[in-house]
């Protein structure tokens, strides 16, 4: 005989008097605001079952979904991943998640992802690696989602997907290592973006001896597989280097060598160097060195010495530093000699690859970048930009030929 014990909020299973091994569900099962569901039994979302969580699920067990895992917007709901052992989260259905935790100690990489999951506000990374490359899973982050405590101690090993246009720190690594990357959407809302680390050689698909003249070596460590989704546009990435992962040599000061992102690019069978401008990490980043640049295409990335480019014939002076509070003095975004060549572009970009600034014609006059947002295609139009450090393209035409540079510009509001 089966029995079915219910109050508030736990259920518990019964057979012939002796407690299941799971926690099935195959009909509705909602969880309130302020209330909690907790299950020390592996829970098991049957293709009949209707979970609503808008209070508290906590999970201390292996989780599997063949139904509809949802929430209602906008409540607080929140799913807690905080088992005493290793926990397989599986199912052949997105199990959809407002908020998320991770926190596990039994093991290095206690999270097992062999399905995918949506979350549609926070994931919070506490402790454990979630192993999703090893069990085929991934993890999606909706348009206004974000992340919280990335570290070595918690990361996905796996795909992540974002959706939408908003500035985003991939949650990436690999075996123990945390390695992000950045990058904007662009301007459409709809745009879908997947990045994955790996810490491991590109393999013989993808020969480091079939490359632009201009690369003198590639990091043939570690590379970034990013894969436009569904988008169209072009995207400024920053990868990061970190000492644990990159050679030493990526670190090793040459004047007539710098680095840039390369990439591997499938019509011409070989990588190309999609130049770049190196930067200390992000606050709070858990690696040694950024760099970003606006790249031409998709695929596997990674890091390239290369052949410093040398502009002889510029005139230009870039005064890359401003603070625009009226005292007369760096109050703008200032090219000195730029007047010279009207036939001109300017595209600044915030680090997480969002165009804050796009103008055509900039001068030294009155078409200046004086820390707002403007411009076409840009986020925020017309309000003050924070203080930070961002990244600009110059593109000009001399006559003879389009010169482009490329550099960190520093905002200060004081």
């Amino acid at each position: 005989m089966i029995k079915f014990y219910i109050k508030a909020s736990i259920i518990a299973i019964f057979f012939s008097g002796k407690l299941c091994a799971q926690i099935v569900n195959i009909g509705d099962l909602s969880i309130a605001p302020n209330t909690q569901f907790a299950t020390l039994l592996d829970f098991n979302n049957k293709p009949t079952g209707d979970l609503l969580n808008d209070g508290n699920l906590i999970v201390y067990a292996n989780f599997n979904n063949d139904g509809l895992v949802t929430y209602s917007a906008p409540s607080a709901g929140k799913t807690f991943f905080i088992g005493a052992q290793q926990q397989l989260i599986a199912g052949t259905e997105i199990a959809h998640f407002q908020n998320i935790l991770f926190d596990n100690t039994t093991s290095l990489v206690p999270f097992h992802l062999a399905t995918a999951i949506d979350i549609g506000n926070k994931a919070e990374f506490k402790n454990g690696i979630i192993d999703a490359a090893g069990y085929n899973g991934k993890m999606i982050f909706d348009e206004k989602a974000f992340h919280s405590n990335v570290s070595n101690l918690s990361f996905v090993d796996g795909k992540v997907q974002k959706k939408g246009r908003e500035m985003f720190e991939f949650p990436v690594g690999d075996k123990l290592f945390f390695r992000p990357s950045y990058h904007g959407m662009g301007s459409d809302n709809n745009n879908i973006y997947t990045t994955q680390y790996l810490f491991e050689n590109a393999g013989s698909s993808y020969p480091y001896t079939s490359k632009d003249d201009t690369i003198l070596s590639i990091d043939e460590m570690e590379y970034w597989n990013v894969t436009q989704d569904q988008a169209s546009e072009k995207i400024v990435l920053s990868l990061t280097l970190d000492t644990n992962t990159t050679p030493a040599s990526f670190f090793e000061e040459d004047v007539e060598k710098e680095l840039a992102i390369v990439r591997w690019d499938n019509t011409t069978s070989k990588w190309i160097n999609e130049k770049g401008v190196v930067s200390d990490p992000l606050p709070g980043g858990n690696y040694t060195k950024l760099i970003t640049a606006q790249v031409s295409g998709y695929g596997l990335f990674t890091i390239g010495i290369v052949k410093k480019t040398i502009i002889v014939d510029s005139d230009l002076i870039i005064y890359n530093s401003l603070s625009p509070n009226g005292d007369g003095k760096n109050d703008s975004f200032h090219i000195k000699g730029i007047d010279k060549y009207p036939d001109n572009r300017v595209e600044i970009y915030n680090r997480w690859g969002i165009k804050v600034f796009d103008v055509n014609s900039y001068n030294e006059s009155d078409v200046m970048f004086k820390g707002y947002s403007e411009g076409r295609e840009t986020i925020n139009k017309g309000k003050g930009l924070p203080a930070g450090t961002y990244f600009y393209i110059l593109k000009y035409n001399t006559g003879s030929k389009t010169i482009e540079k490329s550099g960190y510009l520093y905002l200060s509001q004081q």
